[in-house]
């Protein structure tokens, strides 16, 4: 007989996992310029921003080293936000609204990613919560 079962498992989560498909390019200032093309934000993949976030530091670690940012990208309901353990492995994926650690800088409300990134790529005034991804049962 086969049965799904849901298994409790204590997990090390490492990275963040970013696609945001943005509305809105050039409403971010990279290194004191206004893109409004997106050709100068780091991590973009055609029309999504795709950040590699370290979950203990809030460094982007796949970020161009001396590039400093201030983001406020409009992002509303069009992104993927996945957990992965230190293995690579996913834990969580959240699709739809922008999850309230992408906009540390002031409230984005579930629509925008508001943040200021710095010249090694730590994100100013990060905080990570788990609750914001991982579903529990009451």
């Amino acid at each position: 007989m086969k049965a799904t079962v849901k298994i409790e498992k204590e997990v090390e989560l490492k990275t963040l996992s970013v696609q945001a498909n943005v509305r809105y390019w050039d409403d971010a200032t990279i290194n004191g310029v206004d893109d409004k093309e997106g050709t100068l934000t780091p991590c973009k993949k055609g029309a999504c921003w795709c950040p590699e976030i370290d979950i203990e530091t809030g460094q982007i670690t796949n970020w161009q080293k001396g590039v400093k940012a201030d983001i406020h990208f409009k992002v509303c309901d069009e992104g993927v936000y996945t957990l992965k353990d230190d293995e690579g492995n996913v834990i969580q994926e959240r699709e739809g609204y922008v999850p309230k650690c992408m906009s540390p800088k002031e409230p984005g409300y579930g629509d925008y990613i508001i943040m200021s990134v710095n010249e090694d790529g730590f994100i100013e005034g990060w905080k990570f919560d788990p609750d914001d991804f991982i579903e529990t049962e009451d």
